[in-house]
């Protein structure tokens, strides 16, 4: 456990030690977005950052159920036509109203921002075609029925026609043209450093409390924690478990604890005829990547046992995940449990694939996405080395490098995570599991490029099902059907720690955001 003498050298040498008594809320925050584009990237940093400042067509709760947004009300024509009422009254930070034109044009260009790490193309995948109403009325027509719909568009940042059309990603730097519709409007981005926003007076939505924020990105968990308990910042996200015995027992400070819906995976590179990383065990480049193997997947997730991460790394902050979702979204089968560790087993799987001797790889992960991310990647090298593998390394990145890679195919056995942000698991299915298909807009996230058309008509099926109860039951069997071949590894899912000085309080869920919004004063 870091030491508070050690935390707060940490601290002062990374420039955090200082109070800061300018602003009325300061937050300490462990990732940084890549963009103030809100359409750039679907990670999580950059959407955590993009609900300051931009509003989307509908709100989600704790555990991601649908309210409206900047769409009141909404209904279907007919099973491919709905038609969208916008709210009355809306306008941006620069005054301008907020209309059918600026829906439009978001939609429009989520999939088309370029060199996007992580598309929003999933989401609008299933429009077909826009019209134009009225300034407050949008009739949306989809190319096959599309139950989710507004689900899925609704993930989308709106922003500003005026403000932004003709522009890149880069001209979002500034508060000219980053405009949004949120509780926050966008000051200024020192990347590296600190993000500053000001209340929006004209939010339709129920106002912040705080007039002025000042988000610091402090990546290293040590002087996160020495910036909240040296009143330096008043909020930070990400607490390192070993961390929160500290801050708990530190007078004036206290702690908030959510379990998330971020699932993180282990993920087996199954792009090409080889894996980035995986030789034979002297060393040599494999003729055949073994990951293609189903039997291999599922010998290495055997290999790993996730309640000794979760006890020893995690300090029990997370939950055993044999899925992508909690048990508490629609689609999670209950059926489908994590394997138990079972290295014999895993040895005679890697034998029936033709490795009696196992095969070099090398383990690649962030360092600063998630507590303990590069510390896991090291005891998955000793679990995969135990259950027979040769590890021949352990590599880790900061993420805004890391994520790039990875979704480039850089990476043969990697390290990542997903966050659900939706009330079923048919996008997260879709997004992370589906065949990669660019021009159909499904599969965005499928960094593996695991491809079985059976379990891509079954979600494609569920997704396209209006009533409740029988899409559940359909995600459901689609679950069951691809994890009996291992698409991906999964871990856990995480519990989440937020370290406040006393007389704050936060309010958080599955989607594990740290929003100024969401930040209160209690007596």
């Amino acid at each position: 456990m870091t030491t508070m003498k050690s935390a707060a050298l940490a601290a002062l040498l990374c420039g955090t030690a200082l109070p800061s008594l300018a602003q009325d809320l300061t937050i300490g925050r462990s990732s940084e977005q890549s963009s103030i584009d809100p359409q750039f990237s679907r990670t999580g940093n950059n959407q955590m950052t993009s609900t300051m400042i931009f509003g989307r067509l509908v709100e989600f709760d704790a555990n991601l159920q649908v309210s409206p947004g900047l769409a009141e009300s909404w209904q279907n024509i007919d099973a491919i036509t709905w038609e969208i009422k916008l709210r009355e009254g809306v306008t941006f930070h620069d005054g301008n109203p907020f209309t059918a034109d600026d829906v439009i044009f978001s939609l429009e260009r989520a999939d088309e921002v370029p060199n996007s790490p992580a598309p929003y193309t999933d989401q609008v995948s299933a429009v077909a075609g826009m019209e134009k109403v009225d300034d407050l009325t949008i009739r949306i027509t989809t190319k096959d029925p599309a139950p989710t719909l507004m689900e899925d568009i609704g993930r989308v940042f709106i922003i500003s026609k005026a403000a932004s059309e003709g522009r890149s990603s880069e001209d979002f730097m500034t508060a000219e043209v980053a405009v949004g519709t949120g509780p926050y409007k966008f000051v200024s981005w020192t990347p590296g450093e600190a993000l500053d926003l000001e209340a929006y007076d004209g939010f339709y939505g129920d106002a912040p409390e705080f007039k002025d924020v000042e988000v610091r990105f402090i990546s290293n968990d040590a002087a996160r924690v020495a910036a909240l308990l040296s009143g330096a910042v008043d909020v930070i996200d990400a607490v390192p478990p070993t961390d929160v015995a500290t801050i708990e027992n530190s007078e004036g400070f206290n702690i908030y604890s959510a379990q998330s819906g971020r699932i993180i995976y282990l993920g087996l590179s199954m792009r090409g005829d080889t894996a980035p990383g995986v030789t034979d065990i002297n060393g040599e480049p494999l003729s055949e990547n073994p990951f293609k193997d189903p039997r291999v997947r599922k010998a290495v997730s055997l290999m790993i046992d996730r309640q000794l991460i979760v006890d020893r790394i995690l300090g029990g902050s997370g939950v055993p995940a044999g899925q992508l979702v909690p048990e508490v979204l629609g689609g999670h089968a209950a059926d489908v449990t994590p394997d138990q560790p079972d290295p014999e087993q895993a040895r005679a799987l890697l034998a029936e694939a033709g490795y009696p001797e196992g095969f070099g790889i090398t383990i690649s992960s962030s360092n600063d996405r998630f507590p303990g991310d590069a510390d896991l990647a090291q005891a998955l090298g000793q679990m995969l080395t135990r259950g027979g593998l040769k590890v021949t390394g352990v590599q880790v990145f900061p993420y805004n490098v890391y994520s790039k890679a990875a979704t480039a195919g850089d990476y043969g056995a990697f390290v990542f995570s997903l966050g659900s942000s939706t009330p079923t698991s048919g996008p997260s299915l879709q997004a992370l599991l589906h065949s990669y298909d660019k021009d159909a807009g499904v599969g965005a996230f499928n960094r593996v490029r695991f491809s079985n058309p059976e379990f891509d008509a079954a979600v494609n099926a569920a997704n396209q099902e209006f009533d409740e109860a029988t899409r559940i039951t359909m995600l459901e069997g689609a679950t069951r059907l691809v994890f009996a071949e291992t698409p991906v590894v999964p871990l856990y899912w995480q519990v989440i720690h937020w370290g406040l000085r006393d007389g704050l309080e936060i309010s958080a869920g599955l989607s594990e955001d740290t929003l100024p919004q969401n930040v209160r004063s209690v007596e």
